[in-house]
Protein backbone atom coordinates (compact mmCIF):
# COMPACT_ATOMS: atom_id res chain seq x y z
CA UNK A 1 0.00 0.00 0.00
CA UNK A 2 1.44 3.38 -1.00
CA UNK A 3 2.20 5.88 1.54
CA UNK A 4 -0.39 8.54 2.59
CA UNK A 5 2.54 11.36 2.58
CA UNK A 6 3.82 10.46 -0.79
CA UNK A 7 2.40 13.63 -2.26
CA UNK A 8 4.43 15.38 0.50
CA UNK A 9 7.64 13.89 -0.26
CA UNK A 10 7.29 14.48 -3.85
CA UNK A 11 7.68 18.17 -3.59
CA UNK A 12 5.03 21.19 -5.27
CA UNK A 13 3.85 20.04 -8.63
CA UNK A 14 5.76 21.19 -11.47
CA UNK A 15 5.82 25.48 -13.14
CA UNK A 16 3.16 25.43 -15.66
CA UNK A 17 4.68 25.59 -19.17
CA UNK A 18 3.38 25.52 -22.56
CA UNK A 19 6.12 24.23 -25.19
CA UNK A 20 5.36 25.24 -28.60
CA UNK A 21 6.34 23.58 -31.95
CA UNK A 22 9.68 24.37 -33.23
CA UNK A 23 8.85 24.07 -36.76
CA UNK A 24 6.24 27.25 -36.20
CA UNK A 25 9.60 29.57 -35.73
CA UNK A 26 12.53 31.24 -37.08
CA UNK A 27 15.99 31.41 -35.21
CA UNK A 28 18.64 34.25 -35.56
CA UNK A 29 21.50 34.71 -33.48
CA UNK A 30 22.09 39.00 -33.50
CA UNK A 31 24.98 41.40 -31.89
CA UNK A 32 23.91 43.09 -28.73
CA UNK A 33 25.97 45.95 -27.38
CA UNK A 34 28.55 44.90 -25.10
CA UNK A 35 27.49 45.86 -21.64
CA UNK A 36 23.84 47.03 -22.25
CA UNK A 37 21.22 46.56 -19.72
CA UNK A 38 17.68 44.13 -20.10
CA UNK A 39 16.18 47.28 -21.48
CA UNK A 40 18.55 48.53 -23.79
CA UNK A 41 18.96 44.93 -25.48
CA UNK A 42 15.21 44.19 -25.45
CA UNK A 43 15.04 47.70 -27.28
CA UNK A 44 17.89 46.51 -29.87
CA UNK A 45 15.86 42.77 -30.25
CA UNK A 46 12.97 44.39 -31.69
CA UNK A 47 14.83 46.77 -34.06
CA UNK A 48 16.58 43.80 -35.30
CA UNK A 49 13.20 41.65 -35.61
CA UNK A 50 11.71 44.22 -37.68
CA UNK A 51 14.41 44.91 -39.62
CA UNK A 52 14.68 40.64 -40.53
CA UNK A 53 10.54 39.77 -40.36
CA UNK A 54 8.26 39.89 -43.26
CA UNK A 55 5.62 40.61 -40.54
CA UNK A 56 5.53 43.57 -38.33
CA UNK A 57 5.96 43.37 -34.55
CA UNK A 58 2.12 43.09 -34.16
CA UNK A 59 2.08 40.08 -35.95
CA UNK A 60 4.55 37.98 -34.07
CA UNK A 61 4.50 35.72 -31.21
CA UNK A 62 8.67 36.63 -30.69
CA UNK A 63 11.46 36.33 -27.82
CA UNK A 64 14.63 36.28 -26.83
CA UNK A 65 17.70 34.56 -24.70
CA UNK A 66 20.63 36.34 -23.89
CA UNK A 67 22.98 35.31 -21.39
CA UNK A 68 24.01 38.80 -18.46
CA UNK A 69 26.16 41.13 -20.51
CA UNK A 70 26.38 38.77 -23.20
CA UNK A 71 27.15 40.46 -26.68
CA UNK A 72 24.96 37.80 -28.59
CA UNK A 73 20.96 37.02 -28.73
CA UNK A 74 18.94 34.41 -30.06
CA UNK A 75 15.74 35.75 -31.74
CA UNK A 76 13.22 33.72 -32.11
CA UNK A 77 9.69 34.48 -33.63
CA UNK A 78 6.53 33.00 -35.05
CA UNK A 79 3.62 34.76 -37.51
CA UNK A 80 0.53 34.58 -35.17
CA UNK A 81 -1.60 33.35 -37.56
CA UNK A 82 -0.02 30.50 -37.07
CA UNK A 83 -1.61 29.61 -33.80
CA UNK A 84 -5.10 29.20 -33.55
CA UNK A 85 -7.31 30.41 -30.93
CA UNK A 86 -8.25 26.68 -29.71
CA UNK A 87 -4.18 26.71 -29.05
CA UNK A 88 -3.60 30.18 -27.61
CA UNK A 89 -6.79 29.60 -24.94
CA UNK A 90 -4.69 26.55 -23.77
CA UNK A 91 -1.78 29.26 -22.84
CA UNK A 92 -4.24 30.99 -20.20
CA UNK A 93 -2.69 29.89 -16.78
CA UNK A 94 0.83 29.30 -18.23
CA UNK A 95 3.36 30.54 -16.30
CA UNK A 96 5.33 30.89 -19.04
CA UNK A 97 4.78 29.82 -23.40
CA UNK A 98 8.21 29.03 -25.02
CA UNK A 99 8.72 27.29 -28.10
CA UNK A 100 10.27 23.33 -27.46
CA UNK A 101 13.93 24.31 -28.43
CA UNK A 102 14.01 27.33 -26.15
CA UNK A 103 13.69 24.77 -22.71
CA UNK A 104 17.39 23.43 -23.28
CA UNK A 105 19.11 26.93 -24.20
CA UNK A 106 20.10 27.28 -20.35
CA UNK A 107 22.05 24.41 -20.60
CA UNK A 108 25.93 24.69 -19.59
CA UNK A 109 27.07 23.13 -22.80
CA UNK A 110 31.13 23.34 -24.36
CA UNK A 111 31.44 24.96 -27.82
CA UNK A 112 31.21 23.10 -30.89
CA UNK A 113 28.10 20.74 -29.11
CA UNK A 114 24.77 19.78 -30.76
CA UNK A 115 21.77 18.63 -28.26
CA UNK A 116 19.21 16.95 -30.77
CA UNK A 117 15.24 17.06 -29.22
CA UNK A 118 13.01 14.35 -30.36
CA UNK A 119 9.53 14.85 -30.59
CA UNK A 120 6.45 12.69 -32.34
CA UNK A 121 6.37 15.35 -35.20
CA UNK A 122 9.88 16.87 -35.42
CA UNK A 123 13.29 16.39 -34.38
CA UNK A 124 15.27 19.36 -33.76
CA UNK A 125 19.02 20.44 -33.59
CA UNK A 126 20.46 23.31 -31.35
CA UNK A 127 24.17 24.00 -31.97
CA UNK A 128 26.75 25.90 -29.60
CA UNK A 129 29.27 27.43 -31.67
CA UNK A 130 30.51 29.10 -28.69
CA UNK A 131 29.19 28.96 -25.00
CA UNK A 132 27.42 31.81 -25.32
CA UNK A 133 24.15 30.99 -27.14
CA UNK A 134 22.94 28.82 -29.90
CA UNK A 135 24.26 29.54 -33.12
CA UNK A 136 21.93 27.56 -35.21
CA UNK A 137 18.77 25.74 -34.73
CA UNK A 138 17.53 23.80 -37.44
CA UNK A 139 13.82 21.71 -37.21
CA UNK A 140 13.05 18.60 -39.55
CA UNK A 141 9.11 17.51 -39.57
CA UNK A 142 8.63 13.83 -40.02
CA UNK A 143 5.76 11.54 -40.36
CA UNK A 144 4.49 10.48 -36.30
CA UNK A 145 4.75 7.08 -38.14
CA UNK A 146 8.20 6.83 -39.49
CA UNK A 147 10.17 3.97 -38.23
CA UNK A 148 13.57 4.81 -36.04
CA UNK A 149 15.47 4.08 -39.21
CA UNK A 150 13.97 7.06 -40.93
CA UNK A 151 14.45 9.37 -37.07
CA UNK A 152 17.97 7.91 -37.05
CA UNK A 153 18.60 9.10 -40.43
CA UNK A 154 17.22 12.70 -40.00
CA UNK A 155 19.31 13.35 -36.73
CA UNK A 156 22.54 11.93 -38.85
CA UNK A 157 21.56 14.89 -41.63
CA UNK A 158 20.71 17.44 -39.06
CA UNK A 159 24.35 16.98 -37.38
CA UNK A 160 26.00 16.89 -41.03
CA UNK A 161 24.38 20.39 -41.75
CA UNK A 162 25.42 21.62 -39.01
CA UNK A 163 29.17 20.77 -39.08
CA UNK A 164 31.31 21.58 -36.80
CA UNK A 165 29.65 19.03 -33.88
CA UNK A 166 32.52 17.92 -31.50
CA UNK A 167 29.81 16.93 -29.35
CA UNK A 168 26.08 14.93 -29.79
CA UNK A 169 24.01 14.98 -27.39
CA UNK A 170 20.68 13.04 -28.43
CA UNK A 171 17.73 13.49 -25.97
CA UNK A 172 15.64 10.33 -25.26
CA UNK A 173 12.55 12.00 -23.85
CA UNK A 174 11.47 15.95 -24.25
CA UNK A 175 12.59 18.13 -22.05
CA UNK A 176 9.93 18.91 -19.34
CA UNK A 177 9.94 20.96 -16.06
CA UNK A 178 11.05 20.18 -12.61
CA UNK A 179 8.92 20.83 -9.53
CA UNK A 180 9.84 24.20 -8.87
CA UNK A 181 12.34 24.89 -6.22
CA UNK A 182 11.74 28.80 -5.71
CA UNK A 183 10.15 31.71 -8.04
CA UNK A 184 13.41 32.47 -9.14
CA UNK A 185 13.60 29.98 -11.63
CA UNK A 186 12.79 27.04 -13.67
CA UNK A 187 14.44 23.90 -14.46
CA UNK A 188 13.95 21.74 -17.09
CA UNK A 189 15.22 18.13 -17.46
CA UNK A 190 15.55 14.85 -19.73
CA UNK A 191 17.69 11.89 -18.21
CA UNK A 192 20.90 13.29 -16.80
CA UNK A 193 20.69 16.43 -19.26
CA UNK A 194 19.06 19.81 -17.16
CA UNK A 195 18.80 23.19 -18.78
CA UNK A 196 17.93 26.12 -15.64
CA UNK A 197 16.79 29.55 -16.81
CA UNK A 198 15.84 32.32 -14.39
CA UNK A 199 13.24 34.75 -14.69
CA UNK A 200 14.79 37.47 -16.38
CA UNK A 201 15.61 35.02 -19.22
CA UNK A 202 12.00 33.74 -18.62
CA UNK A 203 10.16 36.83 -19.04
CA UNK A 204 12.61 37.76 -22.48
CA UNK A 205 11.93 34.16 -23.99
CA UNK A 206 8.40 34.10 -23.19
CA UNK A 207 6.62 34.78 -26.89
CA UNK A 208 3.31 36.25 -25.87
CA UNK A 209 1.82 39.48 -26.34
CA UNK A 210 4.09 42.19 -24.59
CA UNK A 211 1.58 44.57 -23.36
CA UNK A 212 -0.51 41.61 -22.43
CA UNK A 213 2.55 39.93 -20.43
CA UNK A 214 3.18 43.41 -18.91
CA UNK A 215 -0.52 43.56 -17.77
CA UNK A 216 -0.08 39.90 -16.72
CA UNK A 217 2.42 40.34 -14.37
CA UNK A 218 1.41 43.30 -13.09
CA UNK A 219 -1.43 41.40 -12.05
CA UNK A 220 0.23 38.72 -10.08
CA UNK A 221 2.26 40.77 -8.53
CA UNK A 222 -0.64 42.84 -7.13
CA UNK A 223 -1.76 39.44 -6.42
CA UNK A 224 0.99 38.20 -4.23
CA UNK A 225 0.64 41.25 -2.59
CA UNK A 226 -2.77 40.76 -1.42
CA UNK A 227 -1.98 37.08 -0.48
CA UNK A 228 1.05 37.89 1.58
CA UNK A 229 -1.17 41.20 3.31
CA UNK A 230 -3.91 38.52 4.04
CA UNK A 231 -1.39 35.94 5.33
CA UNK A 232 0.28 39.09 7.53
CA UNK A 233 -3.87 39.27 8.96
CA UNK A 234 -3.77 35.89 9.11
CA UNK A 235 -0.69 35.63 11.11
CA UNK A 236 -1.86 38.57 13.38
CA UNK A 237 -5.31 37.14 13.94
CA UNK A 238 -3.33 33.83 15.07
CA UNK A 239 -0.78 35.88 17.38
CA UNK A 240 -3.80 37.73 18.95
CA UNK A 241 -5.64 34.74 19.83
CA UNK A 242 -2.36 33.40 21.14
CA UNK A 243 -1.92 36.63 23.41
CA UNK A 244 -5.66 36.60 24.44
CA UNK A 245 -5.70 32.64 25.07
CA UNK A 246 -2.29 33.53 27.25
CA UNK A 247 -4.09 36.50 29.31
CA UNK A 248 -7.09 33.56 30.11
CA UNK A 249 -4.35 30.97 30.75
CA UNK A 250 -2.77 33.97 33.04
CA UNK A 251 -5.51 35.19 35.15
CA UNK A 252 -6.29 31.16 36.17
CA UNK A 253 -2.94 30.63 37.06
CA UNK A 254 -2.52 34.06 39.32
CA UNK A 255 -6.09 32.81 40.63
CA UNK A 256 -4.29 29.61 41.61
CA UNK A 257 -1.39 31.80 43.22
CA UNK A 258 -3.67 34.14 45.18
CA UNK A 259 -5.99 31.26 46.55
CA UNK A 260 -1.61 29.47 47.35
CA UNK A 261 -0.79 33.10 48.84
CA UNK A 262 -4.11 33.32 51.25
CA UNK A 263 -3.43 29.97 52.35
CA UNK A 264 0.30 30.25 53.02
CA UNK A 265 0.14 33.74 54.75
CA UNK A 266 -0.54 33.15 58.53
CA UNK A 267 1.97 31.11 58.72
CA UNK A 268 4.55 32.97 56.58
CA UNK A 269 3.59 36.06 59.20
CA UNK A 270 4.10 34.33 62.31
CA UNK A 271 7.64 32.86 60.49
CA UNK A 272 8.55 36.84 60.03
CA UNK A 273 7.10 38.16 63.36
CA UNK A 274 9.34 35.61 64.93
CA UNK A 275 12.49 36.31 62.74
CA UNK A 276 12.11 40.49 63.36
CA UNK A 277 11.99 39.97 67.14
CA UNK A 278 15.09 37.60 67.00
CA UNK A 279 16.83 40.20 64.56
CA UNK A 280 15.35 43.28 67.29
CA UNK A 281 17.37 40.83 70.27
CA UNK A 282 20.71 40.49 68.14
CA UNK A 283 20.30 44.69 67.97
CA UNK A 284 19.85 44.92 71.73
CA UNK A 285 22.95 42.30 72.13
CA UNK A 286 24.84 44.11 69.38
CA UNK A 287 24.09 46.59 67.75
CA UNK A 288 24.07 49.58 70.41
CA UNK A 289 26.23 52.00 71.82
CA UNK A 290 28.96 51.05 74.53
CA UNK A 291 30.28 54.48 75.10
CA UNK A 292 32.24 52.63 78.35
CA UNK A 293 33.89 49.94 76.49
CA UNK A 294 35.03 52.65 74.27
CA UNK A 295 36.34 54.74 76.98
CA UNK A 296 38.13 51.48 78.70
CA UNK A 297 39.65 51.08 75.64
CA UNK A 298 40.71 54.70 74.94
CA UNK A 299 42.41 54.57 78.92
CA UNK A 300 43.28 51.02 79.55
CA UNK A 301 41.45 49.00 82.66
CA UNK A 302 44.40 51.41 84.89
CA UNK A 303 44.61 54.52 82.95
CA UNK A 304 48.05 53.32 81.86
CA UNK A 305 47.53 54.23 78.71
CA UNK A 306 46.91 57.79 78.97
CA UNK A 307 49.75 60.74 80.19
CA UNK A 308 48.67 61.97 83.42
CA UNK A 309 49.70 65.60 81.83
CA UNK A 310 46.06 64.94 79.59
CA UNK A 311 42.66 65.42 81.11
CA UNK A 312 39.53 64.67 79.44
CA UNK A 313 36.74 67.53 79.88
CA UNK A 314 34.08 66.16 77.58
CA UNK A 315 33.18 62.84 76.46
CA UNK A 316 30.11 62.05 73.81
CA UNK A 317 29.12 59.67 72.03
CA UNK A 318 26.12 59.88 69.58
CA UNK A 319 23.97 56.92 67.98
CA UNK A 320 23.40 59.34 64.67
CA UNK A 321 27.09 59.69 64.23
CA UNK A 322 28.40 56.16 64.24
CA UNK A 323 27.69 53.37 67.00
CA UNK A 324 31.71 52.83 67.19
CA UNK A 325 32.83 56.10 66.86
CA UNK A 326 33.39 58.38 70.10
CA UNK A 327 34.23 62.46 70.57
CA UNK A 328 36.62 63.32 73.43
CA UNK A 329 36.96 67.14 74.32
CA UNK A 330 40.29 67.21 76.40
CA UNK A 331 43.54 69.73 77.41
CA UNK A 332 47.03 68.54 78.35
CA UNK A 333 49.64 70.26 80.43
CA UNK A 334 51.84 69.15 77.87
CA UNK A 335 50.95 69.78 74.38
CA UNK A 336 53.79 66.68 72.93
CA UNK A 337 51.83 64.42 75.22
CA UNK A 338 48.84 64.64 73.20
CA UNK A 339 50.87 63.80 69.78
CA UNK A 340 52.07 60.56 71.80
CA UNK A 341 48.70 59.85 73.10
CA UNK A 342 47.24 59.63 69.66
CA UNK A 343 50.60 57.56 68.40
CA UNK A 344 49.74 55.17 71.21
CA UNK A 345 46.15 54.71 70.59
CA UNK A 346 46.65 54.54 66.54
CA UNK A 347 48.45 50.86 67.66
CA UNK A 348 45.92 49.43 69.49
CA UNK A 349 44.32 46.27 67.27
CA UNK A 350 40.62 47.41 68.53
CA UNK A 351 40.92 51.06 67.00
CA UNK A 352 40.04 51.66 62.64
CA UNK A 353 40.85 55.40 62.59
CA UNK A 354 42.08 58.09 65.57
CA UNK A 355 42.86 61.91 65.32
CA UNK A 356 43.56 64.27 67.81
CA UNK A 357 44.31 67.63 66.38
CA UNK A 358 45.18 70.64 68.79
CA UNK A 359 42.29 73.25 68.78
CA UNK A 360 43.56 75.54 70.94
CA UNK A 361 46.71 76.64 72.97
CA UNK A 362 46.94 79.10 75.88
CA UNK A 363 50.22 79.35 77.70
CA UNK A 364 51.41 76.03 78.60
CA UNK A 365 47.74 74.36 78.16
CA UNK A 366 46.40 73.20 75.10
CA UNK A 367 42.88 72.32 74.09
CA UNK A 368 42.08 69.04 71.56
CA UNK A 369 39.14 67.27 70.40
CA UNK A 370 39.80 63.45 69.73
CA UNK A 371 37.93 61.37 67.10
CA UNK A 372 37.92 57.52 68.00
CA UNK A 373 36.70 55.40 65.37
CA UNK A 374 36.95 51.58 66.99
CA UNK A 375 36.36 48.08 65.12
CA UNK A 376 32.91 46.83 65.90
CA UNK A 377 34.13 43.28 66.86
CA UNK A 378 36.45 44.66 69.03
CA UNK A 379 33.93 46.20 72.00
CA UNK A 380 31.77 43.10 71.80
CA UNK A 381 32.75 40.91 75.30
CA UNK A 382 34.60 37.82 75.13
CA UNK A 383 32.52 34.52 75.85
CA UNK A 384 33.59 33.27 79.34
CA UNK A 385 36.12 30.22 79.54
CA UNK A 386 34.52 26.62 80.04
CA UNK A 387 35.08 25.94 82.85
CA UNK A 388 37.75 22.97 83.05
CA UNK A 389 35.40 18.85 82.55
CA UNK A 390 36.49 17.15 85.70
Amino acid sequence: MPSPFRFLRAGPPPPKVALLSDAAFFTRTISITAGATAEDAAAQVEIALEAISPFPLAQLYYGWFRKPLADEALVFAAYRRRFTNEQTVEWDGAEVVLPGFAAALGAAVEPATTVLLSYAEAITAVHWATGQVPSKILTRVIDPEATEEDRARIRTALVAELGGSKTVIELATPLAPEPAKNDGEIVFRSGEFDSLLPSAALTAADVRDKGELAALRSARRRDVLMWRVAVGFAASLAVLSLGELSLVGGRMWQQVRQKQFAAQKPLVDKITGIHELTNKIEELATKRLMPLEMMTQLTGLELERKPPEILFTRIVADQSKGLYTIFVDGRASNAAQINVYESTLRKLPAIEKVNAPISQVRGDQAQFTLTAVFKPEALLAPEPPKPPTP
